[in-house]
């Protein structure tokens, strides 16, 4: 089968470029020819275009990011008329496709939880009616809002993959797309990338190179930092660290690694404000993760919007259970107080303090990574393209 698989950009450090890869992987081991609609395809990523079955159409772009965005649209919408294709699949919010996966979420619903949150963030009441008139002006909110409201009125779109329930329900409210041409596949991962007997071989090893000695350790890992939530966990390490020098019984110390693209400044600031700047190490982007979750003791990920984070599944997978907000698709697959902790206001800091403190228990932590370790099994790569290629069968 031609399949046209349409990704702008795509990068090895973001969940969703990440399943990208590991699903055309998989569509290129069962035999499927896939031709790539991209304006950039890194060369570093797990795949490379000398697969004779795999074949790259560049799309070009042009401009400010809103321009980039709409040129694409446009642009991809004439090159894959022009291929021969057996269906069409877009991961962006474009102009033509037989099926959509919702892996970005609804840009509506997330500038809604991003306003929600900055009542939190932003003191100042002036402010905040500033910065939501910038951004209801902002041409790229425009665009991205545009394109998605044409997308779910398309009458060529058969149907949309949506990587949670919650997600559906945003797509229903918004736009009243039926529900019968919304189909959940949660996302899968590779698990033999995940191998409990190196991590025991190698752990000590990995925390030693982030100078973690006994301190438990806590683990961020998501590029784009405020959706990502990583200045609620910022303050509530700060309330950890002063709940442990007071009373009688100190808790343990409590260290935080950051792994993900974002500029480190402004949270840098926040973490000297709450007095625990020399307790956070940033490293940065990196393409794979896995020694970092092999060093930690327990995942967090306060989102205060997340579709659903294929991190979640990697940190579960490696026997950490996972802290997360409840609109992270992620948490419908958790247990709360079990495998993991649900937060509900990811903005509130002393909500996820709450959370953490009773994985900070060495027998109740560990307890909940290896159920964490069970839950994610049924989550795989090859699960999830199986339901993908039924559906493709059913519409064609």
């Amino acid at each position: 089968m031609n399949i046209g698989l349409i990704r702008m950009k795509y990068t090895p450090y973001g969940g969703a470029e990440v399943f990208v890869s590991r699903f055309v992987g998989e569509l290129l081991k069962r035999g499927h020819t896939c031709h790539i609609f991209a304006n950039k395809w890194d060369i570093g990523s797990r795949l490379t275009t000398h697969d004779s079955r795999l074949i790259f159409h560049k799309i070009k772009t042009f401009g400010p990011s809103f321009l980039r965005v709409l040129s694409f649209a446009i642009n991809s919408y004439f090159a894959v008329k022009k291929a021969s294709l057996d269906i069409i699949l877009s991961f962006d919010r474009t102009l033509y496709q037989d099926i959509y996966r919702a892996g970005d979420g609804c840009h509506r619903e997330w500038l809604i939880q991003r306003s929600k949150s900055e009542v939190r963030s932003q003191k100042s009441e002036v402010r905040r009616i500033i910065k939501k008139i910038i951004t209801s002006l902002n041409p790229l909110h425009l665009t991205l809002l545009y394109l998605e409201k044409r997308l779910f009125k398309s009458k060529r779109l058969k149907l949309v993959i949506a990587n949670s329930k919650r997600g559906k329900d945003e797509i229903i409210r918004h736009y009243k797309l039926p529900e019968e041409k919304i189909c959940v596949i949660y996302n899968g991962i590779d698990l033999k990338q995940f191998n409990l007997d190196e991590k025991g071989k190698m752990r000590a090893v990995y925390r030693e190179r982030l100078g973690i000695k006994s301190e438990t350790t806590l683990l961020f890992v998501g590029s784009g930092f405020e959706r990502k939530g990583l200045r609620f966990l910022i303050e509530a390490l700060g309330i950890l660290k002063k709940e442990s020098r007071v009373g009688s019984a100190r808790q343990k110390i409590v260290k935080l690694v950051v792994v993900g693209k974002g500029k480190t400044e402004k949270y840098r600031e926040i973490a000297d404000r709450c007095g625990v700047g020399t307790d956070i190490t940033f490293v940065g982007p990196v393409k794979d993760a896995q020694s970092y979750y092999y060093a930690a003791d327990i995942f967090v990920l306060p989102s205060i919007y997340e579709p659903f984070s294929n991190a979640c599944l990697e940190a579960m997978a490696s026997g950490l259970p996972v802290i997360t907000s409840r609109i992270n698709g992620a948490s419908e697959i958790l247990t709360d107080e079990k495998d993991g902790m649900i937060v509900d206001d990811p903005t509130n800091p002393k909500e996820l303090a709450f959370k953490i403190k009773p994985l900070l228990g060495e027998e109740t932590r560990l307890a909940a990574g290896k159920m964490a370790q069970m839950a994610v099994e049924g989550y795989t790569i090859e699960k999830n393209v199986e339901k993908f290629l039924k559906l493709i069968e059913e519409i064609q």
